[in-house]
């Protein structure tokens, strides 16, 4: 599906070679209203002295190159650690590059929205992280520089070192921009409730993940109710449960869809398929979840739970399938024994890959800088942090095909315990789908119809079925096809 419905063919060799050598935005995406009091804050990451005449190195005596002061801006959103890690990035760079001064904009919600209040105001930033729906929409507007165009004439890095399902195209070899990270759903489970109801640990090979009945069945050995019995269990009272078999983020709905042998929409973008039956099917299953089963707790419900490793600690879900992003939190529970599985399996073996894309703005006066910047920033040795606490995946190829730097972020540490490597890494590898921000223009107009219609199947008010045929005329009106494959 899409321009990279399968990274196998590009990364198979190499993971085998992975396999032989070693061992074992969060979500949030910057536009969620994550607290009404937070505070955007522009810091400098220079903390070394401007000079235009200090060198980057001075190796063998050489004459230093001399270079003009340069001050960059760059937003991005995050978790306080996200946020610390990438300014402490940001202030290694200035120490390479001391005539290169940063200031970062933390930006923690209603990013976009912020963002284009900065550009009435001809206060852009020079580079940033950017939703990618967004990044797709303005660089096909002239507002944000093509990054094909660094990347040709650059020596150090070139588009081939890249993963394919972290780059945002809007036309051919037109590139809005690269993920910030690489992101993944998976299986998370408290081992615990699993030991306590008597069943296996799930799979964590893709070619043994549970069957969607499977899954269910596991989902209902898992929920209890207040006097433990499980939701098999005749007498199980579904108004006074105290641990859901599993939740999940029901945004994520194409994970079905997409494993149902659903799509979004058809290849060029003119037709809405989510109320084709495989797709529609796939959504009433996730909500049956819900009403019928009684093992994941409804849009009311989850306000009363928290969110998770949580939610998993405190035993009011047993598993949750999410973003693997959440092993940040997973792997900081220090009360928590926690495991990863693979994502089950409708009819398709599938995982949603996404990520939201840095980007170089066109009001940039000093494009050069913020590439600079940029390739600092795709780096891991730069970012390890992010990537060893599980909050981020590398973008380039060779952090997944050298063992030694597997190693360096993927094992050994509390956040990428056993079956990491099969059940999220190599799952999406193998069967990874892209998101809908990756190719489908007008997104956010169409989201806005899609969500509150969905909202109603979740509530358990209308079949999947019904909500979908409902809006698919008012959906296809807004249709307006999709971006450029590579």
């Amino acid at each position: 599906m899409r321009k990279t419905a399968s990274m196998a063919s590009v990364t198979l060799l190499a993971l085998s070679v992975l396999m032989a050598g070693c061992g074992s935005s969060n979500g949030n995406n910057g536009n969620s209203v994550t607290n009404a009091n937070s505070e955007t804050k522009e810091t400098s990451g220079n903390s070394a002295a401007t000079s235009a005449n200090t060198p980057a190195s001075n190796a063998g005596g050489e004459e230093p190159v001399k270079h003009d002061p340069v001050t960059l801006k760059y937003t991005f959103w995050g978790s306080p650690n996200e946020k610390k890690v990438q300014e402490a990035a940001i202030k290694s760079f200035t120490e390479k590059y001391p005539w290169i001064k940063v200031n970062t904009l933390h930006i923690p919600d209603s990013y976009t929205t912020k963002l284009t209040t900065m550009a009435s105001s001809n206060q852009m930033p020079d580079i940033g992280l950017l939703n990618g729906d967004v990044a797709l929409e303005w660089a096909s507007q002239g507002r944000i520089y093509n990054i094909m165009d660094f990347l040709a004439n650059d020596p150090d890095v070139s588009v081939n070192d890249i993963l394919p399902n972290t780059m945002y195209y809007w036309e051919e070899g037109k590139l809005a921009g690269v993920n910030g990270a690489l992101e993944a759903f998976a299986l998370f489970y408290n081992k615990e409730a699993f030991t306590d109801a008597g069943l296996p640990l799930p799979p964590t090979k893709a070619d043994e993940a549970y069957t969607w009945e499977q899954f269910v069945e596991t989902a209902q050995k898992l929920t209890l109710d207040q006097k433990g019995r499980n939701a098999l269990d005749p007498d199980f009272d579904p108004k006074q449960i105290k641990q859901f078999g599993v939740t999940m983020p029901l945004w994520a709905y194409m994970n079905g869809v997409v494993s149902n042998g659903g799509q979004f929409v058809n290849e060029d973008g003119t037709q809405f398929k989510l109320a084709d039956p495989e797709a529609a099917d796939a959504i009433q299953q996730w909500a049956d979840l819900i009403n019928k089963y009684h093992v994941a707790p409804s849009p009311t419900q989850s306000k009363n739970i928290p969110s998770g490793a949580n939610a998993l600690s405190s035993r009011k879900v047993a598993m949750t399938l999410d973003g693997q992003w959440s092993l940040v939190d997973l792997g900081a529970a220090k009360k928590l024994n926690f495991g990863i599985g693979v994502a089950p399996v409708m009819k398709n073996k599938a995982t949603m890959t996404l990520g939201e894309p840095i980007v170089i703005f066109k009001d940039t006066k000093h494009p050069e800088e913020a590439w600079m910047l940029y390739k600092w920033m795709m780096n891991p040795e730069n970012t390890l942090e992010l990537q060893t606490s599980g909050l981020w995946m590398p973008v380039l190829k060779k952090w997944y095909e050298n063992a030694d730097l597997v190693a360096k972020w993927a094992a050994g540490n509390p956040a990428h315990p056993e079956g990491y490597q099969d059940a999220v890494m190599r799952n999406a590898f193998d069967n990874g789908f892209p998101n809908t921000s990756y190719y489908v223009k007008n997104l956010s107009k169409i989201n806005s119809i899609i969500d509150p219609a969905l909202e109603q199947v979740w509530l358990g008010k209308t079949t999947a079925q019904e909500a979908l045929n409902k809006i698919k005329p008012q959906v296809e009106k807004e249709l307006k096809g999709v971006y450029t494959e590579r």
